[in-house]
């Protein structure tokens, strides 16, 4: 069973934005800890953003002044908001959960499925 679900990838030039999403309201605990992570193949996965339960953030050196990762508590769902993409940031990107501190580590234990970001000109 599927508990959170990732929205709003797809293909954007260098220099664009996009907005992800993760609906988290089917998440037990869904008042604890969430990060998104990003993956291309062959290498690890890694944290680029993560909130807590009082909405502290922590994000990657080389996103920070570009994403901002946000909570909308009401309807569960955070949000990943990306701009100056560059093509270095193609990846599939991944939302994750757990009622333990991570941060950016990729030791949460619900994940998506995942949804693909394409930088390219």
């Amino acid at each position: 069973q599927v508990q959170l679900v990732e929205s709003g990838g797809g293909p954007v030039e260098p220099g664009g934005s996009l907005r992800l999403s993760c609906d988290y309201s089917k998440w037990t605990y869904s008042t604890y800890y969430v990060g998104w992570f990003r993956q291309v193949p062959g290498k690890e996965r890694e944290g680029v953003a993560a909130i807590d339960k009082d909405d502290e953030t922590r994000y990657l050196d080389s996103v920070k002044d570009r994403f901002t990762i946000s909570r909308d508590k009401a309807n569960n769902i955070v949000y990943l908001q990306m701009n100056n993409l560059q093509p270095e940031d193609t990846a599939m990107y991944y939302c994750a959960s757990d009622r333990l501190k991570w941060w950016l580590l990729p030791r949460y234990e619900i994940w998506g499925r995942g949804t693909q970001v394409t930088v390219s000109s």
